[in-house]
């Protein structure tokens, strides 16, 4: 990423050393702190005129769950490190924070916090609003709620997803659990991150428990990080670090990603280059070497898998395509060779050989998947493919392997991350949280087409949108200027209500807007993420500026109006809801957990449970598949699904895994015009479009188009140069950065930047998913918004 994209951590301290400015902070802070000093929560550290203070970092979806040591002095947050624990370095590693979390106070004290109510006087969009009181505030929006239950009923209601909040009280839940004492709104399933691998994983083993846990990784001499990022973007607190122990102990590790990413660079031993959407060709190509020169594990196959071959075929299937027919041309003319996939993915064919014979052939091994490839067009095929890989290899249920797909961690799941209660929603329907857009424009009668379950049809339109830590509704939502158009017509969704603690792009289109506090200024918990076996503790660190509130206490404000008020908050404080979380873990996971006081007396912010001898996934399985069958319709991994063969859609939805050519491509004939092919990485300056207003990680991850050398010099264009960047759906105005970190042919805009459209209708703040198509994924009904054709000019 070069220089100017490296962050000196002690140049952050000295800078929080400086800062004087900031939000003023209520004067009753002080007895917020009195209260955690005799709870035992705060101590005095050497050298520091002040209190420190350890806590969760405020869970945003970051991919991880990090520990702060917050030092705070004449009420205020004046400079935060982090977690200082002495821990062991493998079993119990210190939960240490990024960028991010280190310089959270420049959102903390943000001069554009939101401070009260507002209701929109302007267009939808414009952004014009009025203060009003908190009282007119909560009238408004349960008069509205009213309102749409009693013409429409609670299904024409929606809370869409969110993930701006994680803490317990803090977060779309506390929505979610009112909405249902009132009779439930629209649901949804799937997730904007995992929509395809958390689909297509099951249909390989039934579940997504896929993988070992993460201190197993050590045990591993070979490495695929496809598509896998998390020295940026995380995905789990640590998971980076156990990468790099892992190649301390000998393991190889290649990274295959279109860019040189962080991971690439500080983790890898190989980076290779491929054109994004072309990764199931590749691991066709990887297989087709594999089996050519007889490198699978037969007995394994044998006994565990299902449609391997035509000997493997589910009774009455027998003459339909196995995997090796496909992979060996024997249906469609087309063997799935290395010199095949070269003209697809840019990766030589040297190089498939390779690293084919080196997986199959360097046990253990491990093939993990990032999330960006299954983003994209037949995003659940990659899922597959991977999977597959895996399992004809045998890397599955040994120490060092990896079973491929979405690798929940053995042997429950791991963590929970929302613990408090919700409760049934009454209403049973329920959409793919990527088609929220669709049911806005089609609502009623909208059917399975659409993926809808929990019924036959939708029987309402959406007339009421309640977002709460959420900027999806414009965003983070695919073809902004698509979505925008449609929350502009007032006569489709009747009123918008956003929560959150800044005036967003979602914001811009709100009726009403409600100013929520941050985590810093509610009690809340967080468990760790996807991985890990730790309870992060979140005291309430100082009191909520201005008029803002806590997403619990707004809803439990509100609730009073519907005369709900003892059943949504069984007469608990935040914090006793936290002591309440804090049992449930007792209950479950964590028996030994302390109680909450003790915990806040501990100080250290964390309970965890040292992993000395990690779960692996299948391993009973893989000893006896007839004693320990996976929840697969044939107990077995499922090369052949008998589930998407009944599907009937073989050129979308083939039940063995298959390239399929996406539907925006350089090998269609809309290359001609549009011919770059755009992504949107996970960038350390945000946490999706969190941060984005936080000037130290502007500063030093500002927001641009990065270009290979090659493709700029086709354009004229030079390194720093304002360029346009454009296709049919939208057009960005912002600086280059030209980069051979890039494959030629290929963009990067990192996603999460705000939108900011100007009077001509260029988004100047650099949005990536200005770009993007709604169009979704075949099975999955799951966002594509990777899928992306561009051009670029100077500006």
């Amino acid at each position: 990423m070069g220089d100017q994209n490296k962050i000196d951590r002690r140049c952050f301290l000295k800078w929080s050393a400086m800062l004087g400015g900031g939000l003023a902070v209520s004067s009753s802070l002080l007895s917020c702190l009195d209260r955690l000093k005799e709870e035992g929560v705060v101590t005095i550290e050497k050298g520091f005129d002040g209190f420190v203070i350890r806590t969760g970092c405020p869970a945003h979806n970051c991919g991880g769950r990090c520990v702060l040591k917050l030092f705070v002095k004449d009420n205020k947050i004046v400079r935060i490190e982090t977690d200082d624990r002495p821990t062991d370095e493998v079993n119990d590693p210190q939960l240490r924070a990024c960028v991010r979390g280190r310089a959270y106070r420049r959102r903390q004290y943000h001069p554009d916090r939101l401070q009260y109510p507002m209701k929109r006087t302007g267009q939808r969009g414009e952004g014009r609003f009025e203060r009003i009181s908190w009282e007119g505030a909560l009238d408004l929006l349960a008069s509205q709620i009213k309102r749409v239950r009693s013409e429409y009923g609670n299904s024409a209601i929606y809370i869409p997803y969110g993930t701006g909040s994680y803490n317990q009280i803090n977060g779309r839940q506390t929505a979610d659990r009112l909405m249902n004492l009132l009779g439930g709104s629209l649901g949804y399933y799937n997730s904007y991150s995992w929509a395809c691998i958390s689909q297509a994983t099951p249909t390989v083993y039934g579940t997504n428990v896929t993988g070992n846990q993460r201190q197993d990784w050590l045990n591993s001499k070979y490495i695929l990080m496809w598509g896998w990022n998390p020295a940026e973007m995380r995905d789990g607190t640590n998971s980076d670090f156990l990468i790099k122990k892992a190649r301390e102990n000998g393991a190889k590790v290649v990274c295959i990603d279109p860019r040189m990413s962080m991971s690439a660079v500080a983790l890898a031993d190989e980076w290779i280059p491929i054109r994004p959407g072309t990764d199931t060709a590749l691991m066709s190509a990887m297989a087709h070497e594999i089996i050519s020169e007889n490198l699978h594990d037969k007995d394994f196959i044998d006994r565990c898998c299902l449609g391997f071959d035509r000997s493997q075929m589910p009774k009455g299937l027998e003459a339909e395509e196995s995997y090796t027919d496909y992979i060996f041309g024997r249906k469609d003319g087309q063997e799935k060779s290395p010199a095949w996939a070269e003209g697809i993915t840019g990766v030589p064919q040297e190089t498939i050989q390779k690293i084919a014979r080196e997986y199959a052939t360097t046990k253990p091994a491990m093939l993990y998947q990032g999330y960006g490839m299954q983003r994209r067009a037949y995003g659940e095929q990659p899922v597959r493919g991977g999977c597959v890989l895996a399992a004809i290899t045998g890397n599955v249920g040994l120490h060092g392997a990896w079973s491929s797909g979405l690798g929940l961690q053995a042997k429950d799941g791991g963590p929970f991350w929302n613990v408090f209660p919700t409760g049934s929603n009454p209403v049973k329907a329920r959409i793919p949280v990527f088609l929220w857009t669709e049911a806005v424009l089609h609502g009623k009668g909208m059917g399975k087409e659409y993926g809808v379950k929990g019924t036959e049809q939708l029987d309402n339109d959406l007339k009421l949108i309640w977002a709460v830590a959420s900027n999806a509704l414009i965003n983070q939502h695919a073809d902004v200027n698509r979505t925008a158009k449609i929350l502009k017509d007032e006569n489709k969704v009747e009123f918008i209500a956003v929560q959150d603690n800044f005036l967003t792009s979602s914001g811009m289109f709100a009726d009403l807007i409600l100013p929520a506090c941050t985590q810093f200024e509610t009690w809340g918990l967080e468990d760790g993420w996807k991985y890990g076996d730790e309870v992060i503790i979140m005291p309430q660190i100082v009191e909520p500026p201005f008029e803002t509130k806590s997403d619990y206490h707004i809803c439990a404000e509100l609730s009073k109006r519907f005369g709900v008020y003892d059943a949504y908050t069984q007469n608990r404080s935040e914090q006793q809801w936290i002591e309440w979380v804090v049992e449930q873990y007792r209950k479950s996971r964590f028996p030994e957990i302390p109680s909450l006081d003790n915990l806040k007396k501990e100080n250290t912010g964390v309970y965890a449970v040292k992993v000395n001898n990690p779960e692996i996934a299948f391993d009973k399985f893989r000893e006896n598949p007839e004693a320990h069958p996976l929840p697969t319709p044939s107990g077995r991994i499922e090369i052949f699904s008998s589930k998407l063969y009944e599907l009937n859609n073989p050129k979308e939805i083939p039940p063995v895994p298959k390239y399929i050519q996406e539907w925006e491509s350089p090998f269609d004939a809309s290359a001609e015009k549009y011919p770059l092919q755009a992504m949107g990485h996970h960038y350390m300056a945000r946490v999706h479009s969190t941060h984005d207003n936080n000037d130290w990680l502007a500063e030093a991850f500002p927001q641009r188009v990065f270009i290979n050398p090659m493709d700029a010099g086709k354009r004229d264009i030079k390194n720093g140069d304002m360029v346009r960047v454009f296709n049919e759906r939208g057009s960005l105005l912002l600086p280059c950065r030209l980069t051979p970190k890039l494959m030629p042919g290929v963009v990067d805009i990192p996603q999460g930047a705000w939108w900011k459209p100007d009077g001509n209708g260029h988004d100047r703040g650099g949005c990536v998913n200005t770009l993007t198509s709604h169009r979704w994924t075949p099975y999955a009904f799951g966002n594509a918004q990777h899928t992306i054709m561009v051009e670029i000019e100077k500006a």
